[in-house]
């Protein structure tokens, strides 16, 4: 019986390497070219997000910016947006009385926030100040530059759109149990928009270490998930800003 026909050399070299190229990236129809891994998005570029959900709060703040009487603005992601529920009763205490209004929207990256704001979420209100912690949700996708490129942009658009209104900036809060890489990375943000501080229109203020044990972990009391609050946390939140928020409210 013949054997089978021999296959040059050269050949059989040939065929090994496309089936690795397969292996490695996938079958290409004819014509067409390799797929690329999209690209991070920018955190500077202004984006809204998809979703019904998200486009009924931005809309709900709409329609709160248009009442007016708003002397203390919230301004950021889940964290922000949870004082309307762990830390609800927190709010109620410390800022129903001060005419505060929450803008705060799950899942925000610095682009979706500045978005809003030049979509009409600030039209026609004058906050005394405003408070913002923005970029624990770029984290996974931008580079610590790029997160504090993101966080200016915002401080810059707030002194755009709302001139006297003065900023309370907070760092960017730990997150994971325990010193992280993220964490490392969060740290090297808030060492670049602490910066920002001017003494006069914009005010930085750290009060990470606040939610920290002595080890640098977090607890569960206070970040059930190692990144949002309980009643306990938006407490310590409250209580830490509350000096400096009375003097940029000029209270007396």
């Amino acid at each position: 019986m013949l054997g089978a026909p021999s296959i040059p050399r050269r050949h059989r070299v040939g065929f090994a390497l496309a089936a690795l190229a397969v292996l490695v990236c996938g079958p290409t129809a004819p014509g067409q070219e390799p797929k690329k891994k999209a690209a991070p998005e920018s955190a500077t570029v202004p984006k809204p997000r998809e979703g019904n959900a998200w486009v009924k709060m931005h809309e709900s703040f709409l329609e709160r910016a248009k009442k007016g009487d708003v002397d203390l603005l919230f301004l950021g992601d889940s964290i922000t947006q949870g004082w309307g529920g762990n830390g609800k009763e927190v709010w109620e205490r410390f800022y129903g009385p001060r005419h505060a209004a929450n803008f705060g929207i799950g899942g925000d990256r610095t682009q979706h926030v500045l978005w809003r704001l030049e979509n009409g979420e600030v039209e026609g209100i004058k906050p005394k100040v405003a408070v913002l912690m923005i970029g624990t949700n770029n984290s996974g996708a931008n580079s610590g530059d790029e997160i504090a490129e993101g966080v200016e942009a915002i401080v810059k658009k707030l002194h755009e759109k709302l001139p006297e209104t003065k900023v309370l900036l907070l760092a960017v809060f730990p997150r994971g149990e325990k010193p992280n890489p993220t964490r490392e990375k969060l740290a090297a943000v808030n060492q670049r928009i602490a910066k920002l501080d001017d003494g006069k229109t914009v005010k930085y203020l750290d009060i990470g270490p606040k939610f920290l044990n002595e080890d640098g972990t977090l607890s569960k009391d206070i970040m059930p998930d190692f990144l949002h609050l309980t009643s306990k946390g938006y407490r310590i939140w409250a209580d830490a800003i509350e000096p400096t928020l009375w003097s940029m409210l000029d209270e007396k």
